[in-house]
Order: structure tokens, then C-alpha cells, then sequence
């Protein structure tokens, strides 16, 4: 901190926002907000709601690129990790600190929001400075951090989705090398990606959660082949990954053998973790967007639209809290059901939007009539449905808040004790 503010007893927190509000002010257009409001002027700029963008390659690419070259311009004073030690290229402040540069950026033009980005800085890195050694946490998370590397998860397989624990992809030992073989699936941004975070399955004759182990693997290694999948909003970030007796050395090697399922829920539990506050925007359209194309459509008056708008902006605000509910406890060390909680909340109200929208917007949803902000819509309410899927499927989250925290009774499993290789499948 400067040693001017030491000497005027200017509080450090304060100093804090003071200095970044000035980088951001020399680093970034301010974002042209109609006074007194935070939305942008109807009929200007680009109108994007969608969940999972229909996308060329090359398009998608430039906005990684412009995300990297962003995050690159604010590592250069450490605002790219605010809250992370010193060590790792951060600050080693608080995630007050963090949370309050955040608010600041969202009044500035910065790229785009783009998921390996986010898998890259708030999913791997922080699981890696977790579990990974030494060695690991010099070579991977400063790196992480600075986006100066992509990694993505090579968790889910055609066979293991919401039954992750049952995946099949094998890694026998060698020495000090490990043979990986096997499909995975559903990885974003694989096609852009140096590196994976990977869960396969080193001992068969282990119970299916006690059998996996976890690695980095480099995805231009031999025997490691990514294909894009076509989605139904029409881009390609969704990929299969086919590992062919892929050779990693073992210091590749994430937490213990047989740890993979440890790795596995931390990566997911900062997944399901939505009380960050990142400055990334709203995925899948915001409360103001919402608004605006009611207003333009000429339909708040109508008694029907008007309660579902409030019904929607009541779901926001709830979520809002819930989410600072879950930053206060994990301040205080006290992680509760808040990440299954905010991921249910989360997805069912991407629902409610979709509900909404359709109802404000009519056949303009479905009809291309070339009128700003009104046929876009339609790549949220194909997206929506897959963020039920995603970071673990809403069924699931539900057993984990009706199991661990209401103490209802397990619900039956023939697997139970069972060794893998002996589940039936």
C-alpha cells in the first residue's frame, strides 16, 4: 500500500478503492448508463441473454483473448486476485477487498463472460492450491490466476453425469507414469484449452468413491483427442474428450491416490459457489434486461405480466441475499448448505426468465422480426434447461440438502459397499 496513505491514516480499505477506482478510470471506459439506472439504453450495443452462446470458433476464441489480454492488464497491479497471497501473483487482502474491485468493474466495458475463463480462476486454481503440492501449486496457480494457461474439467462421462462417482475412464500405475484410457464428456471449452483437471478410475476394486484419482492432463498430449459437440442454441463450447492410452507422469498427480472424489466435490463445491460477486455479468440475462423489453413491448400494464415481473424480481432479490448469506459464512469458515441452495435457486430462476420472457414477448420469441432485444431471448430458453444438468444436476443438490442437512433417510442404492468393477451397469 502506498506509504502516503500509511501517513495520512487514511483507512487501508478506503485507500484501497480510492487507487483501483483510479486504475479502472485509466484502464477502462466507464459503461454509458442512463441516469440514475444501470441498464443500458434500449436499441444500443450488443443485447446478449443467452446461456450458451451460438458462437463460431473464431468468435469464441476473441472473446477468451479479450478476457486473457484484460486479465492480463490487471495482474499487472495484482487486481486480477485481490484476495490471493502474495505468492501467487495476489494481493493478500480480504474478500471484502475482492468483492469491492468487483463492484467497481461492473461500471467499466470489459469483455465478456466466458466459462473456461471461469473454470480456469475460480474452480481449478483454487482446488490445485488445495490439494497440489509444492511443486504443483508453484507451476499451476499463479498461472491459473493470470489466465496465462486454460484448464477445464474432465469430470462427467456418457455413462457418469449426476452419478459422477460411477465413472469408468481408467488410469493404471506404471511406474511413475500412469496409463489413462477412456470418454469424457460435456467439458467446456476443452477446444481452447492447454490443460484438464481430470477424475479417472485407478482402482476397480474399490468402492466406486474410494477408487479415483485426479490429474492435470496437458490436452496436446499423444492419445488425447477434443471433439466439439453441436448444441441446440447452436455454438460448439461443449466437448468429448477421448483419452487413448494417454501417458502422464505421476507428478501430474492431484491430492493421494484414490483422493479423485475429495477433488472432485472441492472443485464442484466452488462450482455451485455463486456468492463471489464476480464482475462478469449475469448469464442468461439480468432483472434490467427483463424490464427493458416489457417496457418496449408496451406490456407492464398488463395485470398477468405485471405479477409475473415481480415474482421474477422477488426470485433476484432473494438469490441476492442467499448469495451474501454464503460469502458471510465462508468468511467466517462456516460453509452451509448454501451452494446446493444457491444452485437450485439459481437454475429455477434462469426457469421463471424463460416463463417471463415468453409471456412479454409472444410470437416475437420464436420470429426473427429483426426488432432489437426481442428474438435473442430465444437462445436463453434453449440454454436454461442445461444449467439443471450442469455443476450438478438440481436432483442432486436436492438429496444432498434433504440428506445432510434435513437428515431424511438415504435413498436406496444397489451399489452400496459393492466394489466398482462390480456395480452392475
Amino acid at each position: 500500500m502506498d506509504a502516503a496513505v500509511i501517513e495520512t491514516g487514511m483507512d487501508v480499505f478506503d485507500a484501497f478503492v480510492e487507487q483501483a477506482s483510479a486504475w479502472l478510470a485509466q484502464n477502462a471506459s466507464p459503461r454509458q448508463l442512463q441516469e440514475g439506472e444501470r441498464t443500458q439504453a434500449w436499441g444500443e450495443g450488443d443485447f446478449s441473454v443467452a446461456v450458451f452462446h451460438n458462437l463460431s470458433f473464431d468468435e469464441e476464441k476473441r472473446i477468451l483473448d479479450d478476457l486473457v489480454a484484460w486479465n492480463a492488464r490487471k495482474k499487472r497491479c495484482g487486481y486480477h486476485a485481490v484476495d490471493w497471497p502474495v505468492e501467487f501473483g495476489g494481493l493478500g487482502l480480504t474478500k471484502a477487498h475482492a468483492a469491492a474491485f468487483n463492484r467497481l468493474e461492473r461500471d467499466y466495458e470489459t469483455p465478456s463472460s466466458h466459462e473456461l475463463f471461469a473454470v480456469t480462476k475460480r474452480l481449478i486454481a483454487p482446488t490445485i492450491a488445495h490439494f497440489g503440492t509444492t511443486d504443483q501449486k508453484a507451476r499451476f496457480v499463479g498461472p491459473l490466476l493470470a489466465a496465462e494457461i486454460l484448464c477445464c474439467q474432465l469430470f462427467s462421462e456418457p455413462g457418469a453425469g449426476s452419478d459422477l462417482a460411477g465413472l469408468g475412464c481408467r488410469a493404471g500405475r506404471d511406474g511413475d507414469q500412469w496409463i489413462v484410457n477412456g470418454q469424457k464428456v460435456w467439458s467446456s471449452g476443452a477446444q481452447f484449452a492447454e490443460w484438464g483437471l481430470l477424475i479417472a478410475r485407478s482402482d476397480p476394486d474399490a468402492v466406486k468413491h474410494d477408487g479415483m484419482t485426479a490429474f492435470m492432463l496437458p490436452l496436446g498430449h499423444p492419445g488425447v483427442e477434443v471433439r466439439p459437440i453441436k448444441q441446440m442454441s447452436g455454438g460448439t463450447s461443449f466437448n468429448e474428450v477421448f483419452i487413448s492410452d494417454a501417458r502422464i507422469s505421476d507428478d501430474l498427480r492431484i491430492g493421494g491416490e484414490g483422493d479423485g472424489w475429495k477433488v472432485a466435490l472441492t472443485t464442484l463445491g466452488y462450482e455451485r459457489d455463486r456468492s463471489s460477486g464476480d464482475s462478469s455479468g449475469a448469464t442468461g440475462g439480468s432483472w434490467e434486461q427483463l424490464l427493458g423489453t416489457a417496457q418496449q413491448m408496451g406490456v407492464t400494464g398488463d395485470p398477468v405480466i405485471r405479477e409475473a415481473l415481480t415474482r421474477m424480481y422477488v426470485h433476484r432479490r432473494v438469490e441476492h441475499m442467499l448469495n451474501r448469506r454464503a460469502a458471510d459464512l465462508a468468511r467466517l469458515g462456516q460453509p452451509g448448505p448454501e451452494g446446493s441452495l444457491g444452485k437450485i435457486f439459481w437454475t429455477e430462476g434462469m426457469t421463471l426468465m424463460s416463463e417471463v420472457v415468453s409471456l412479454v414477448l409472444g410470437p416475437r420469441l420464436v420470429a426473427d422480426t429483426g426488432e432489437w432485444g426481442t428474438y435473442e431471448w430465444g437462445e436463453h430458453v434453449l440454454g436454461a434447461p442445461g444449467y439443471r444438468i450442469a455443476g450438478g444436476s438440481d436432483e442432486i443438490q436436492r438429496n444432498i440438502i434433504g440428506e445432510r442437512v434435513l437428515g431424511l433417510p438415504r435413498e436406496p442404492r444397489v451399489d452400496r459397499g459393492l466394489p466398482w468393477k462390480d456395480v452392475p451397469r
